[in-house]
């Protein structure tokens, strides 16, 4: 679809983005360098859950396009994932841990209150000198880190970061909850950013919050596993993604067919198709992974991207769409062309 066919009160917002969303360019743009990513190796097919909530196999992927999801053993933390995936980064990259100036994590579901996830991360890297934080954005995480990155590497701030998206949700979910209990799963995927030497790059991102919905979605000191209303979920979702990925995409200087593949937070299948189907998405073009990783928050957009790349739909010289939704309500969109091997 281009932007000229869009429904009116998505194509006013491309008009908005194109007049005032295009900023002036930086003294340099920011890319990702390397990428990696780690599943745990436990296997949770549907059956397991649908059992316990008094479904069948067939009600949960209906509702959620999931089959199956990973789990974390129950020695394996949140960090730990994020520096495995963050290893195969660096490796990836060819950085080495001491020449990092960031170490950065999005999570909602760090191993400790305090302290944060990423200056463990960092200290087992041997990340001597990174300045190390979390963000906690929820399913939105790693694309606040990204926009947070590539801020600090435009302005001269930072020549290397990492940034990991990692979770170990399984920890936080009430397998007898039959609205949340099958969506979650475990993992984390990472990339390592620099300055760009020559075209692409991350370009525009948009990120937006409206914390009058933050009741959608909780989890609380009192009740700490997710709770969820699905059905406004799914409405807020499918609108605020669409709305933020023609913004996005209209602020790069773009159309929406010029987006070689539409990489969103892994929250359900249904979400994706509906968003996919609102845009005229070539649905070729929207990466979907859920199936057998389920929802895994901060971490699956990082997840996606290196999955893709295994898959062969991720190459240099395209232009990727990347969107998040989550808890809050935080979401936004941005656009890179993707210049890693």
């Amino acid at each position: 679809m281009s932007n000229a066919t869009l429904p009116p009160e998505l194509h006013q917002i491309a008009r908005d983005a194109a007049r005032t969303g295009r900023r002036p360019a930086p003294p340099r743009t920011a890319t990702i360098l390397g990428l990696g990513h780690y599943l745990p190796s436990e296997v949770v097919p549907n059956a397991e859950i649908a059992e316990r909530i008094g479904v069948d196999d067939h009600w949960i992927v209906k509702r959620t396009g999931i089959k199956a999801r990973r789990r974390a053993a129950a020695n394996e933390g949140t960090t730990d994932m994020a520096v495995k995936a963050a290893r195969r980064a660096l490796q990836d990259a060819g950085v080495q841990a001491k020449d990092l100036d960031y170490v950065i994590v999005a999570t909602m579901s760090a191993d400790e209150i305090t302290p944060n996830a990423a200056p463990l991360v960092a200290h087992a890297l041997g990340a001597g000198r990174a300045a190390a934080f979390d963000i906690g954005a929820a399913c939105t995480g790693f694309l606040a880190g990204l926009s947070q990155s590539a801020a600090l590497i435009e302005v001269g701030r930072a020549e290397r970061i990492l940034l990991v998206g990692a979770e170990k949700l399984t920890r936080i979910t009430d397998f007898d909850d039959k609205k949340t209990g099958m969506l979650f799963g475990d993992g984390a995927g990472a990339v390592v950013l620099g300055p760009n030497e020559g075209e692409g790059g991350i370009g525009p991102i948009d990120l937006q919050a409206d914390g009058g919905l933050g009741d959608t979605i909780m989890a609380t000191p009192e009740d700490p596993y997710i709770r969820m209303d699905g059905i406004s979920t799914f409405k807020i979702a499918v609108k605020n993604l669409s709305e933020s990925t023609v913004y996005a995409v209209a602020a790069a200087g773009l159309e929406l067919d010029d987006i070689d593949l539409f990489v969103y937070h892994q929250a359900n299948s249904r979400i994706l198709k509906a968003v996919g189907e609102r845009l005229e998405l070539d649905a070729s073009k929207v990466a979907d992974y859920i199936a057998q990783l389920g929802n895994t928050s901060a971490a699956s957009i990082p997840l996606t991207l290196s999955l893709s790349r295994e898959d062969g739909r991720l190459r240099p010289g395209q232009k990727i769409l990347i969107g998040a939704i989550g808890a809050g309500f935080t979401w936004g969109a941005g656009v890179m062309e993707w210049t890693a091997s």
